[in-house]
């Protein structure tokens, strides 16, 4: 089950010479709910790639999102991702969970968060809002 999302966050750096993962300020990370190493899949807008890596923290109220290792090959600064965490949970545990959903801006702030309704949001707005 979905647990937590950033949506459409701006990547702002791709390393390729880090040893993997992807950086997010922490602030974003909260918001989402999710935690240092989590696994997480990165479906970059922009180009139609997906991937799974693991969650590290940046630097705090930085905005940062950066691509790191192979992946920079995959997902490039400017791109447009969306980063999802999952849990495996039993059917009783799916169905309490409250997924975490983080929007934010051009510049990677928190515009708005949702805790389990955020499907039912008009796309043009979010679009607009950039």
């Amino acid at each position: 089950m979905m647990s937590g999302k950033i949506h459409r966050a701006t990547v702002t750096q791709a390393n390729l010479d880090y040893e993997g993962s992807i950086t997010v300020d922490p602030d974003l990370m909260d918001g989402a709910g999710i935690l240092p190493y989590e696994k997480v899949h990165v479906v970059d807008v922009t180009n139609g790639a997906r991937l799974e890596t693991y969650a590290i923290k940046g630097e705090r109220g930085s905005g940062e999102v950066c691509i790191n290792g192979a992946a920079a090959h995959l997902v490039h600064r400017g791109d447009i991702v969306i980063i999802i965490a999952y849990q495996q949970l039993t059917e009783a545990e799916a169905r309490e969970l409250t997924p975490r959903m983080v929007y934010v801006d051009a510049l990677n702030r928190i515009v708005r968060t949702s805790y389990g309704d955020g499907f039912s949001h008009n796309p043009r707005e979010a679009v607009a809002a950039r």
